[in-house]
């Protein structure tokens, strides 16, 4: 039945989940070649906020848009960054590996729909790090993210 069905963030474990991965991320983040030039600088709360984030996007509770904060604003985050390929792919990367390390689920079902979000989310920032890029609509929807055509988790 859909009603039973939970939503990425559930089957991920929720908010302490993405605390977690997003804390281990950025923790390896100053020592990594290519991306500790990107976040040089990083504010403290730069960890939580994208855990908020992603907890929201996986269908989790609100807490990012409950502290102020909007698809538009995380897309202005990115503004005149000039982000490269190569640390769009060590982003993604680094993201992956962090999530095996973590516990993150494995699944098939769950990891596509992760590495999805990832590769469309990680494309856009890029998009938007260029000079020239158009700020979003202050009115668009936080991106909601779903199981997509498998309809929910791998289950054996």
């Amino acid at each position: 039945m859909q009603d039973d069905i939970p939503t990425l963030a559930q089957w991920a474990g929720g908010p302490e989940a993405f605390d977690k991965l997003t804390a281990a991320f950025y923790a390896r983040v100053p020592n990594h070649p290519i991306l500790a030039p990107v976040f040089a600088g990083m504010n403290p709360d730069h960890a939580r906020h994208v855990a908020a984030f992603l907890t929201e996007v996986f269908g989790g509770p609100k807490a990012y848009t409950a502290i102020g904060g909007s698809h538009a604003d995380m897309v202005a985050h990115h503004f005149n960054r000039h982000l490269t390929e190569d640390q769009r792919r060590a982003w993604v990367a680094l993201m992956l590996d962090t999530a095996d390390e973590v516990g993150l689920p494995d699944d098939p079902e769950f990891r596509a729909a992760f590495v999805g979000y990832l590769e469309w989310g990680t494309r856009l920032a890029k998009i938007n790090s260029q000079d020239g890029a158009a700020p979003a609509d202050p009115s668009a929807p936080m991106p909601a993210w779903n199981w997509g055509p498998p309809g929910g988790p791998w289950l054996g």
